[in-house]
């Protein structure tokens, strides 16, 4: 593989990050600088560790950035909780995003496992 970008969990990732960014469009303007930008950092810090990682001179650095980014779709899963809970989101699109952020964790931790693997 010659790129981080041919990867399948960077582009679902990737993907997940836009949609998150679009959504928080229509979030309140009171939390541009609040829950706005704390969940875009988390989410766009996903596909960034990936990428970074992806070129690191040992598995173990790769993998750390892996955990790295399975850590910031943890941290954006509680913030979409939140924000569904402060009915920023809807029920609907909550659980739209919930699929997209379990496929995303389930592909990052195959990818984990296939690189101990080898």
């Amino acid at each position: 593989m010659k790129s981080f970008k041919e990867l399948i969990v960077w582009q679902e990732s990737n993907k997940f990050a836009l949609k998150i960014y679009k959504l928080t469009q229509l979030f309140p303007k009171s939390e541009l600088f609040g829950l706005v930008s704390q969940l875009r950092r988390a989410v766009v810090s996903v596909p960034a560790n990936i990428a970074e990682g992806f070129n690191r001179q040992s598995k173990k650095e790769y993998i750390q950035f892996l955990y790295i980014a399975r850590g910031s779709l943890q941290e954006a899963d509680s913030l979409l909780s939140f924000a569904k809970n402060l009915s920023y989101i809807s029920e609907e699109d909550y659980l739209s995003l919930q699929k997209d952020l379990t496929l995303t964790g389930r592909l990052l931790s195959g990818l984990i496992n296939s690189i101990k693997e080898k």
